[in-house]
């Protein structure tokens, strides 16, 4: 299915270069605010309390955080849990309060809004817990770039492996970025988010090397610039469509999925985006100079030998 179909080739890689010395300064600025500003984690990472809490009728989440906000309490993560009665409340701890403390205080905020809601439980996460969270994600992390690596290399070649973790690394570097520069609160469902931006960009670098080795079979004399040139050109109308129709489905989380879907969809938004522009114009630069060519793809043909008379 395509919308359009461009029937000249546009020469991407004539500016390779100035899309790659762009790509390193945004990588070298999102690395920079990493390490100045750092990432602004959840309770999850950082330890806090969790509140537990059942309405007698579906609850307005929404409503919940701005009673608790107007309060005095800061940044209180609110989302359902389990059904639509059921709401989870996140949030750290103040100096001098304990858990009980704070339980006591937001069960009054409510209590005042709405006398029928009742708590079910009270707890405390610790720093460690926190610490074992963020240890486990950065090993999935690694795992989803280890099994990428193996994937591409068992199904092209060592060079577009490289090119695909190189441009996947450097979406989510920039990701990162953003929600350092903005401190944005870093959460697990952001995490999840990232994990799932290094699955869905590395599927936009299979379409495109898979038309890469296409054309090296089909194109016998084009140059290497021209066989990828023609091979990204070729799936502009398939780019827009999958990721268009992926994208309004992530604005629709971002715009109407309220706070709890908020920085979760807002990874993926900045994912999906960074991740068309890597796959184009960071992998395939990256594969080109890394010294792909036709031998690679095409056996050479045997010359016939000649009968004996």
């Amino acid at each position: 299915m395509e919308f359009f179909k461009i029937r000249k080739t546009i020469p991407f890689m004539r500016h390779a270069l100035l899309f790659n010395v762009i790509s390193v300064l945004t990588f070298v600025a999102a690395v920079a605010f990493l390490a100045i500003r750092g990432l602004n984690f959840s309770v999850e990472f950082t330890g806090g309390t969790l509140i537990e809490v059942e309405y007698p009728q579906a609850a307005d989440a929404q409503r919940i955080r701005s009673l608790l906000s107007e309060s005095g309490f800061s940044e209180p993560l609110v989302a359902h849990f389990g059904s639509s009665r059921e709401v989870l409340i996140r949030m750290q701890l103040r100096p001098g309060q304990d858990t009980a403390m704070l339980g006591n205080n937001v069960m009054d905020v409510l209590l005042a809004a709405d006398a029928g809601v009742q708590l079910k439980r009270v707890e405390f996460v610790g720093p460690q817990v926190g610490r074992e969270l963020a240890e486990n994600g950065a090993i999935a992390l690694l795992l989803v770039i280890f099994g990428i690596i193996v994937y591409l290399a068992m199904r092209f070649e060592w060079r577009f492996a490289v090119s695909a973790i190189v441009a996947n690394l450097h979406d989510v570097v920039i990701i990162l970025g953003f929600f350092a520069f903005f401190q944005w609160e870093f959460s697990l469902p952001v995490l999840a988010a990232v994990l799932a931006v290094l699955g869905y960009s590395v599927n936009e670098s299979v379409v495109v090397f898979d038309r890469v080795r296409e054309y090296f079979r089909k194109m016998r004399k084009a140059t290497v610039p021209q066989i990828i040139d023609g091979a990204i050109t070729s799936t502009i109308s398939r780019t827009i469509i999958t990721h268009g129709s992926t994208q309004l489905a992530v604005l629709s989380m971002l715009i109407f999925g309220g706070e709890a879907l908020h920085y979760f969809a807002l990874a993926l938004t900045i994912g999906i985006l960074f991740g068309i522009y890597s796959s184009v114009l960071v992998a395939s630069p990256l594969v080109m100079w890394l010294g792909v060519s036709r031998e690679q793809f095409v056996k050479p043909q045997k010359p016939k030998e000649e009968a004996v008379v």
